[in-house]
């Protein structure tokens, strides 16, 4: 086995034009093979849950009581009520333009993943049943909203959406002076207007509640990222982080000279500090990639409300 994924790093580094590798650039690869493999394992876990999660939320508590959540799923499930058509179709219908939205401004291994979840989502609610837990309209507000959150925040960690509002709201925000949080509110106020008008201003007001419950269960299971992250990055291996961003990830870097002090003496030298700010799409990317690059690493996140200029408009990731 180890001979196996020596062979393969090697045919690998041949690839990529490097005729002779040493042994520090056989394990170098042998390594980025196994941390890619792991990160892509612990993502597809993520995703799986999430769409199991999402599923018995929808399945066990939204849909028996006619209740709908915010965004995309929530015109889906205003559409199941009011055309009597399948929500799995429906989930697939009204997402798949954000899906090639997404694909234009976040890259196409987003657009795959988003794709593979949602069409799996779909498939699980037309062939898996859960069973209905309650007819007690708070908790099914409550704890619709709770599942279907975890599903849509399980899936965002690992690298995809069960909801395209999001990119909508990315996008427009890239084109207008709107911030994210003001795009996705007006598209709520939209949908749950429109349940308001359909169904009742009960089942609307109930619906709400499933909606914040869904939220602030996102921001819990994503860690409270907010709409963009500040990311100060510190390595020696600054160069190669710097190359990933700006044309991997297509995004801005800003660099700037720190000194960097350590031990009981003070010693200290200078350094180039690494700044970047991205959505909280894109933020298991950027980690991602630098735990390849530099496990050693000194990273530091922080929220930011919004921004104007330099990283609002992209390269596309080919």
């Amino acid at each position: 086995m180890i001979g196996f994924i020596k062979r393969l790093a090697i045919t690998r580094l041949h690839g990529k034009h490097i005729k002779h590798p040493t042994s520090f650039a056989i394990a170098k690869e042998i390594r980025y093979m196994r941390v890619t493999f792991l990160q892509r394992l612990k993502q597809s876990a993520f995703i799986i849950t999430g769409m199991f999660s999402a599923a018995f939320g929808l399945d066990s508590f939204l849909l028996p009581n006619s209740f709908i959540d915010g965004g995309a799923t929530g015109l889906a499930l205003l559409g199941t009520e009011v055309t009597s058509l399948p929500l799995a179709a429906l989930l697939i219908i009204i997402n798949a333009p954000f899906i090639a939205l997404g694909y234009k401004i976040l890259g196409k291994e987003f657009a795959l993943k988003t794709s593979l979840a949602i069409l799996s989502l779909a498939i699980i609610l037309a062939f898996v049943h859960f069973p209905e837990i309650t007819n007690d309209k708070l908790l099914v507000a409550v704890f619709g909203g709770f599942f279907l959150g975890a599903g849509i925040g399980l899936a965002v960690r690992g690298g995809s959406v069960l909801d395209g509002t999001e990119v909508l709201a990315i996008f427009l925000s890239r084109k207008t002076s709107a911030t994210i949080g003001d795009i996705i509110l007006v598209i709520n106020v939209f949908v749950f207007s429109l349940a308001a008008y359909l169904l009742s201003i009960e089942t609307a007001l109930y619906s709400m509640i499933t909606y914040l419950a869904a939220a602030k269960t996102v921001d819990f299971i994503i860690e409270g990222i907010e709409e963009y992250t500040g990311v100060t990055i510190v390595s020696s291996h600054n160069e190669e982080i710097r190359s990933m961003v700006t044309t991997k990830l297509g995004r801005g870097m800003t660099v700037y000279t720190g000194r960097r002090g350590f031990g009981k003496n003070g010693e200290s030298y200078d350094v180039e500090i690494l700044f970047t700010v991205v959505t909280r799409l894109e933020l298991t990317s950027l980690t991602n990639e630098i735990q390849k690059i530099d496990p050693n690493a000194f990273v530091v996140m922080h929220s930011v409300k919004d921004t104007r200029g330099g990283m609002i408009k992209k390269r596309p990731l080919h």
